[in-house]
């Protein structure tokens, strides 16, 4: 081959290699263009996939409706009694709690007399956290269908109240869950049942409600239920086997603690 056929072919050579270099990093940034572009379809994905999540473990949704008849800071509180009583037994429950169970069937009568005859009146906590503890939906469920008894009347939901904790499942069962149930309960206390009660049971009204009776109960500063306060001093109403006092101790135990106040 003469040199100036290798000269010429040395440069067809260079020629093809640079041709070659420049189809490559045209390739190599498409690539990179197709790989960042899947990234961030990736993350907006993520993103949505996210909301989503965070959406449906938003707790309860729709509007927060206050029951009638509800009183306290934001409605959060339910007075059973005179209201203006200058004695007040502060109770704390969990509707799913057995020991509240175990405290209603041994004084709650006596609890509820108390409160008629003006003793005193019944200023009711009522929290979920057993929902959380145990799995479920059971504590704020019966906290709303409650809800739904007390924009009826106070004497309703005190009603249901009871009906509920007389009706109370194992702990472990959660068939306050389910709203079929609760109406059937419902139906135990006479006229409570009408077309609005039942709506709001069916609908969930009061959940948004619930939720906040609850976020009211954590900012108590009490740590478990069954908790009663008289005029601030917490009432020690089980013996030392955990058994509840009597009814004729939890009485004389209401006469003495008025009588230091």
């Amino acid at each position: 081959m003469s040199d100036r056929n290798s000269q010429d072919a040395k440069k067809s050579a260079r020629e093809r290699m640079r041709t070659e270099r420049q189809r490559q990093q045209r390739a190599a940034s498409r690539r990179k263009k197709i790989v960042i572009g899947g990234i961030a379809v990736a993350v907006v994905g993520a993103a949505v996939g996210i909301s989503i999540a965070l959406a449906g473990n938003g707790g309860s949704s729709g509007p927060l409706v206050v029951p009638a008849n509800a009183s306290g800071p934001n409605g959060t509180v339910i007075v059973y009694g005179n209201p203006d009583n200058k004695n007040v037994l502060d109770v704390y429950e969990d509707f799913r709690c057995p020991v509240c169970d175990k405290l209603e069937q041994a004084d709650g009568p006596t609890i509820q007399q108390l409160a008629d005859n003006g003793t005193y009146a019944i200023h009711y906590h009522l929290a979920t956290f057993l929902d959380a503890n145990l799995g479920g939906s059971g504590s704020k469920n019966a906290l709303a269908a409650a809800g739904a008894a007390l924009n009826e009347s106070t004497a309703k939901f005190k009603q249901f109240h009871d009906v509920l904790y007389a009706n109370q499942p194992n702990e472990q069962d959660d068939a306050f869950a389910n709203t079929g149930h609760l109406l059937d309960l419902a139906a135990k206390v006479p006229g409570l049942v009408t077309p609005d009660f039942t709506k709001a049971v069916q609908d969930g009204t009061y959940k948004p409600w619930a939720g906040k009776v609850n976020d009211a109960f954590n900012s108590s500063g009490v740590s478990g239920t069954p908790t009663l306060k008289l005029n601030g001093k917490q009432l020690e109403v089980f013996d030392s086997q955990g058994n509840p006092i009597t009814p004729d101790q939890y009485t004389q135990l209401i006469q003495q603690t008025i009588a230091a106040k």
